[in-house]
């Protein structure tokens, strides 16, 4: 059996504390700037995220302290996580390569049937 690619919530929420554990607001913040701004990860579904991570055993919560009245929980990867990780990240290493490579290999025949003013370029003469 494969195992399945991971969600995008999943691999932002990784990403996030490859270098450092942080708290859920750190995270969202985070997850905003990996993203270059087009997610904007929700504090209902940050946080039942973080508990099925650590449920499977891919984070886990290094400190508890209570600020401004309220727990603050700071997450950071496993040992386990970080495999995950390195893992996912290569797979999708994989897939950009080979889409990049038949991506060229459709300009160069594109190039190749047809130059400047529509013109063969592959040599040869119609006259």
């Amino acid at each position: 059996m494969t195992e399945r690619s991971m969600q995008e919530p999943t691999l932002l929420l990784l990403t996030a504390l490859a270098d450092a554990p942080r708290h859920g607001y750190a995270l969202i913040q985070e997850i905003a700037a990996i993203s270059g701004g087009r997610v904007k990860m929700r504090t209902g579904t940050l946080y039942g995220a973080l508990d099925r991570l650590l449920g499977q055993g891919l984070i886990e919560v290094t400190a508890e302290e209570i600020v401004d009245g309220r727990a603050r929980r700071t997450y950071a990867l496993t040992d386990v996580g970080r495999g995950a990780l390195a893992t996912e990240a290569e797979r999708l290493r994989a897939v950009a390569t080979e889409a990049e490579r038949r991506l060229a290999v459709v300009r160069s025949m594109v190039r190749g049937k047809a130059g400047p003013q529509g013109r063969s370029t592959t040599g040869g003469s119609f006259a």
